[in-house]
């Protein structure tokens, strides 16, 4: 199966970490998310980020996040856990990429495995794809 469901950001709370000064911005963010669509819950995630210049284009950045998302996925009732990354480079679309951890959903979402990616269109509108199956 797969599903296309929009998502927005309701929850951003981030702090850096490492050394500050020259070179990459590292900063550690707890997101909250709000899907909506085959896909209606919540999401909650934890994100490690680089900038690679605090100066430099927003474009050259990198995250990876571990994320539970609790809710129903068509149809079905549970949670499960999406482990997923990113990196935007200037000239070049942003690339994601993810999978549901395996043996992590629970309720009726028990079994479940797939892959996901993470889309932003023009106007800022994100949208998860998520191609799974349920054994």
């Amino acid at each position: 199966m797969k599903i296309v469901s929009d998502f927005e950001v309701t929850g951003w709370d981030a702090m850096p970490y490492g050394e500050e000064g020259e070179g990459p911005l590292l900063s550690e963010a707890q997101v909250v998310k709000r899907y909506r669509g085959d896909l209606d819950g919540e999401g909650r995630a934890r994100l490690l980020m680089c900038r690679a210049s605090a100066d430099g284009p927003l474009e050259n950045a990198g995250y990876i996040a571990s994320e539970q998302v609790s809710g129903t996925l068509g149809g079905r009732e549970g949670t499960f856990v999406l482990h997923h990354w990113g990196i935007a480079e200037v000239g070049v679309p942003p690339r994601t990429a993810g999978h549901v951890v395996p043996g992590s959903g629970t309720g009726e979402l028990a079994g479940l495995m797939g892959t996901m990616e993470i889309h932003v269109d023009g106007d800022g509108k994100h949208t998860l794809a998520l191609d799974y199956e349920i054994e």
